[in-house]
C-alpha cells in the first residue's frame, strides 16, 4: 500500500499538522483502516481510493473514524495534485459530501461545508476545566468556547479528565481575538489518544461563520496556538467556507501489509 506523510497548514516540516495518506486500490474493512491509523499514531490518517465515480476519502484518528478532517484532506489533495494526477483541483467524495482541494493564490484551498454554531448555556465546569473566563459557548459538531485573549488560549492547561465529563463526543475549541491575526484557537478531544490536535481544518467550518458574525467580515487570517502551530487563511462564502494553507511532504513509502 502506497503511503505518504504530509505536514499540513505549514510550509516547513515539523510544524503544522502531520497526516498519513494511504493510497488504496480498493476499500478494506473498517477495522483494518482503524488498525493502520492506530499503528501510525498520527492525529489523522486519510484513506483515499479512486473508483468509477472519482476520488473518495475517509479519515481515522488512532481511536475512531471522523466525520470530517481538514488537514488530512489538504494533505491528500497535496499528494494527488503533485504526485498522482497533476492538476489545479481535485474533488473527493466523503460522508460529509463533496470536498474540493484547489491550488489558489500560492496555497492549497479546501472548499468545505459551513457549520454555523448555535449559542448554548455555559456549563459552569468549563471555566474550571480550562482555567480561563468563559464569555460564551456555541455548539456545532464541536463546542466553541469564547474567551478574552490570545494569551489565555495559548497558555491554558486544561483538566482533561473533567473535559471528558463535559463533552462526551467530539471536541472543545477555545477561541479568542488574535493579536497579530483575526482570531486564534486550540482544539482538544479527550476521547482520542492524541488529545490536542495541532491544526484543525474542520473546526474552522464553525469558527469562520462564528467570527464572521462577530467581526462583520468574510476573510480572515487564523492561527491555531498548539505547540506545532499553524496558519489558516479563511473565507466565508455562505453555505461553504474556504480554508487555505501550505503543505510539506515529509515521507513517501509503502506499508507492508
Amino acid at each position: 500500500m502506497k503511503y505518504f506523510m504530509v505536514d499540513a497548514f505549514t510550509s516547513a516540516p515539523f510544524t503544522g499538522n502531520p497526516a498519513g495518506i494511504c493510497l488504496l486500490e480498493r476499500w478494506p474493512e473498517k477495522e483494518m483502516m482503524q488498525r493502520i491509523a492506530g499503528e501510525n499514531r498520527l492525529p489523522e490518517t486519510a484513506f483515499i481510493c479512486k473508483g468509477a465515480k472519482g476520488w473518495e476519502i475517509r479519515w481515522f484518528t488512532p481511536a475512531f473514524e471522523m466525520d470530517l478532517c481538514g488537514h488530512a484532506t489538504l494533505a491528500s489533495g497535496f499528494v494527488i495534485l503533485n504526485l498522482l494526477e497533476p492538476a489545479d483541483q481535485v474533488e473527493l467524495s466523503s460522508c460529509s459530501g463533496p470536498l474540493r482541494v484547489l491550488r489558489e493564490n500560492g496555497h492549497y484551498t479546501l472548499d468545505f461545508p459551513s457549520r454555523p454554531p448555535v449559542e448554548v448555556p455555559i456549563d459552569p465546569r468549563i471555566e474550571t476545566c480550562l482555567g480561563v473566563p468563559v464569555r460564551g459557548c456555541y455548539q456545532s459538531r464541536d463546542l466553541i468556547v469564547l474567551t478574552d485573549s490570545a494569551s489565555l488560549v495559548k497558555n491554558m492547561k486544561p483538566d482533561f479528565e473533567l473535559m471528558k465529563e463535559i463533552i462526551p463526543e467530539y471536541g472543545m475549541v477555545p477561541t479568542a481575538p488574535g493579536d497579530d491575526c483575526d482570531f486564534v484557537s486550540r482544539y482538544f478531544d479527550p476521547r482520542d489518544a492524541i488529545i490536542e490536535d495541532p491544526v484543525t481544518g474542520s473546526s474552522h467550518c464553525t469558527l469562520i461563520p462564528f467570527w464572521k458574525n462577530r467581526l462583520h467580515k468574510t476573510e480572515f487570517v487564523a492561527r491555531q496556538l498548539s505547540e506545532r502551530t499553524g496558519t489558516l487563511y479563511c473565507r466565508d462564502e455562505g453555505a461553504r467556507v474556504k480554508i487555505s494553507g501550505n503543505a510539506s511532504l515529509y515521507l513517501e513509502g509503502e506499508l507492508k501489509i
